[in-house]
């Protein structure tokens, strides 16, 4: 009887690590980290379990790595860096603009993750957890102490400042996840649209 084990294609270390860590974010993102196995991973990927564990000791560890390649990368230091650029020069309708427009733009062009934070959420994940303390929060605190220092400045209503993130964060995270992830059909609006739309309402009700 032929062996069912499959042979891998040889690739450098880090090549089949890219390789492997994308193969695990497609399916942590269908099925969930408790419904993912390795053994799963490694058929996807043409390899086998043993290669998965050359790279990563455990399936937590796999898991985690993806959270740091998404942390690390490039996008992670742009929203940083577009939130103080706009926060320097007191452009309060830039920087909002900036921060629906970036929410959209992420979950549209990489649906994948953001399924894949949602079943680990669901899950009570504790990586979910991680990634919200090392990304979101920060980026939370910065606007919210522009936002105090701008009402203090009498440039914006006096509203609770985390109310304000968390209305015009919560309307770009609904549209992008009605478009993106369940895919409706009936959104006859371009991204561009829909982004003036909630400038226009967001400015509208905090301009003092």
């Amino acid at each position: 009887m032929e062996s069912m084990t499959p042979t891998p294609t040889r690739m450098h270390a880090a090549d089949r690590r890219n390789q492997l860590l994308d193969v695990a974010i497609d399916l942590f993102s269908r099925k969930g980290f408790s419904g993912t196995t390795t053994k799963e991973i490694a058929a996807a990927a043409g390899v086998t379990e043993a290669i998965i564990f050359r790279h990563f000791a455990t399936k937590q560890d796999l898991y985690k790595a993806i959270l740091d390649t998404r942390c690390a990368a490039p996008e992670a230091r742009f929203w940083f860096d577009d939130t103080r650029r706009f926060m320097d020069v007191n452009d309060d309708e830039g920087l909002f603009r900036a921060l629906i427009s970036n929410i959209i733009r992420t979950k549209r062009e990489d649906p994948r993750f953001e399924r894949l934070m949602l079943h680990a959420a669901l899950e009570g994940h504790e990586l979910a957890i991680m990634l919200h303390n090392e990304f979101a929060l920060p980026i939370g605190a910065m606007l919210t102490d522009y936002i105090e220092r701008r009402q203090q400045e009498g440039a914006l209503r006096q509203l609770d400042p985390k109310a304000v993130i968390f209305a015009i964060a919560g309307v770009a995270h609904f549209y992008a996840h009605q478009k993106y992830l369940y895919q409706c059909a009936d959104i006859p609006m371009s991204d561009e649209a829909v982004v003036d739309a909630f400038l226009s309402i967001v400015m509208k009700g905090l301009q003092s």
